[in-house]
């Protein structure tokens, strides 16, 4: 992924232009979105003039943050439960974020915080929790810039075809490894190419699209900001890629790891930290480590992640998926390994000069960028409050390097985020408490099911 110099602007709309197109009949419908839990984009269509009338926003039921994957209200949640009646909250408009979206017909969309009735974020909201990371990292005179580089799979199989085959026998868009291969890539024009442009054209600066390591599989990248506006620009990614897909008969997947016979699909995470006036690249000093010049600025917030990964985990493998896709030889890492330019390595050093950044490649592509940017902030944090050390960077492969493993599941990886005291100090309980009951309740569901695997191996020989 390219870094430029220099902080790159949101292209998006104002309000008066919004007005303007409105006026002129080139959008009549606003959505109002927000993420939940998984990183789905929930949310209303709104008529653009009834919209601009009052533009502070509409009211949905707070019951989204305590649904599971088939929208059921789950039990057992502080924030909202049936004692409490599942009242409103409110989706506030983020009018720095009014983008046309030109795969839907006359239709803008602005992203929203959630706030309470009496005009408060609401505290487990994740697009809340990471404002509040971003705050406490400025407190420091800082700045996040982070980008994502998003891997997924494609299939022309329709999703409703799929879901129909209960997701079995779906045809991938290629039919061998396609890493870099132009020609395999060019098959998929129709699609990728679309999302490039579509992308763009919503005010969302893009990069470059590429083969990826599985049969069907691509990457997306596009160009980093800061770290509010590109967890936006994640979750439209993602919404550009899934609708424009299910409107050209195709299907698209974010799941980290959808085929045992395939690669995983990542969603690496670049980071850098900026003065706030935008001017320097804060990782870039005089300390020579490992064959980098850096800062001890660099040293103490990688110390820090480093230090508080495996607390965070959740944040960053949020599914019971999400863990199949750490293994040996997999381009996923499998420890909390740093190194310059090695990919074997969970943390990766890339870069010079004012591009230099730590690439993360712990997550998978069903992370939830909000909870992802805040807990990496979080954790860079407390290296930085507490001046942590960082271990001597690996050499060779991480694989066989016998660092510290990865936790191996969800419910693994929940446990020690409940019982971390640095997570309840740097998310608060509240967070703690509801996101710990939100992944449990994953894994539960998970282990009371029967899988396809199962019946394939059982149903007539044992």
């Amino acid at each position: 992924m390219n870094y430029y110099y220099g902080y790159l602007m949101p292209n998006s709309w104002s309000q008066e232009q919004l007005t303007e197109a409105t006026e002129a009949g080139r959008i009549d419908t606003v959505v109002l979105a927000f993420t939940d839990h998984y990183g789905r984009l929930m949310g209303k269509r709104l008529d653009a003039e009834f919209f601009l009338e009052d533009p502070s926003g509409t009211h949905a039921c707070d019951y989204l943050l305590t649904v599971d994957m088939e929208m059921q209200p789950v039990d057992g949640f502080a924030f909202s439960n049936w004692d409490l009646g599942y009242g409103d909250l409110h989706l506030a408009p983020d009018m720095k974020t009014v983008r046309p979206v030109p795969w839907l017909d006359r239709t803008a969309l602005i992203m929203c915080d959630l706030l309470t009735h009496s005009g408060e974020l609401i505290a487990v909201a994740p697009r809340s929790i990471l404002r509040h990371q971003i705050g406490r990292l400025e407190d420091f005179g800082m700045q996040a810039m982070v980008a994502s580089e998003l891997e997924y799979f494609l299939y022309r199989t329709t999703y409703r075809a799929a879901a129909l085959g209960d997701y079995n026998n779906l045809e991938p868009a290629g039919w061998y490894v396609e890493d870099y291969h132009l020609l395999q890539g060019a098959r998929t024009e129709d699609l990728n190419g679309a999302f490039r442009r579509h992308l763009k054209d919503m005010g969302i600066p893009v990069e470059s699209t590429k083969g990826e390591f599985g049969r069907g599989q691509h990457e997306l990248n596009i160009r980093w900001c800061d770290a509010l506006e590109m967890a936006d620009r994640h979750v439209l990614l993602k919404q550009c890629v899934k609708e424009v897909a299910d409107q050209q008969g195709a299907a698209a997947t974010f799941m980290a790891k959808p085929h045992d016979t395939e690669a995983g699909s990542s969603s690496h995470l670049h980071l850098s930290l900026w003065s706030t006036n935008q001017e320097n690249n804060l990782f870039v000093g005089d300390n020579e480590i490992a064959g980098l010049e850096v800062s001890e600025t660099f040293t103490h917030f990688l110390g820090g992640w480093l230090s508080h990964l495996q607390e965070l985990m959740p944040c960053f493998a949020p599914t019971v998926n999400s863990y199949k896709r750490y293994q040996s030889q997999s381009w996923a890492p499998t420890s909390s390994a740093w190194s310059p330019d090695n990919r074997t390595a969970g943390f990766r050093i890339v870069g010079e000069g004012q591009s230099l950044r730590i690439e993360c490649r712990v997550p998978g592509a069903d992370v939830n960028p909000y909870l992802a940017y805040a807990a990496a902030i979080a954790a860079g944090l407390a290296g930085l409050e507490s001046r942590s050390e960082l271990p001597p960077a690996l050499e060779g492969d991480a694989y066989q390097s016998g660092a510290a493993s990865l936790p191996t599941s969800l419910r693994e990886a929940t446990q020690l985020f409940e019982s971390s005291g640095f997570v309840r100090k740097a998310f608060g309980e509240a967070v703690v408490n509801h996101y710990s009951h939100f992944w449990l309740n994953e894994s539960v569901a998970f282990d009371a099911a029967v899988t396809d695997w199962e019946r394939r191996r059982y149903f007539e020989r044992i």
